[in-house]
């Protein structure tokens, strides 16, 4: 078994890391899928459906939650599921990083997964400097 990752997020975000995740990795990886929030569907509605991708993503292992604008609608659902449910864990900043560590250590146990991922989206933001011309 190994840890559901759901991706939350607004459109078209997080189906569009979900695919270029696949195209690095060579193929989507069991286990994974991807929520897109448009903001006027009602909260109770997303809420639902988000729980509905949990219930079909724990194989055992728990959930880990991806999510995009911490404070945003996407991310108020994501929160939403950590009330009832001990085997989910959110993270918010998700970014391309961030989905491949998850993916590439969805075998780990949740919580080690969650800090593999946040590790990921952080080493993933670097300032870049212009190279220097060379002779």
């Amino acid at each position: 078994m190994s840890v559901g990752i759901l991706l939350i997020t607004h459109v078209p975000l997080g189906n569009d890391l979900v695919r270029i995740a696949s195209r690095v990795l060579g193929a989507c990886p069991p286990g994974v899928e991807a929520m897109e929030v448009i903001n006027d569907v009602p909260c109770d509605r997303l809420i639902r459906d988000a729980g509905a991708r949990l219930e079909r993503l724990d194989t055992g292992d728990g959930v880990l939650i991806l999510t995009d604008l911490y404070g945003s609608t996407p991310a108020n659902v994501a929160v939403a599921m950590l009330a009832g449910h001990a085997r989910v864990r959110v993270v918010a900043g998700v970014n391309l990083p961030m989905v491949l560590r998850a993916l590439n250590y969805a075998g780990l146990d949740l919580d080690a997964v969650a800090e593999k991922a946040v590790q990921g989206g952080r080493s993933g933001v670097l300032m870049c400097a212009p190279r220097d011309e060379e002779s």
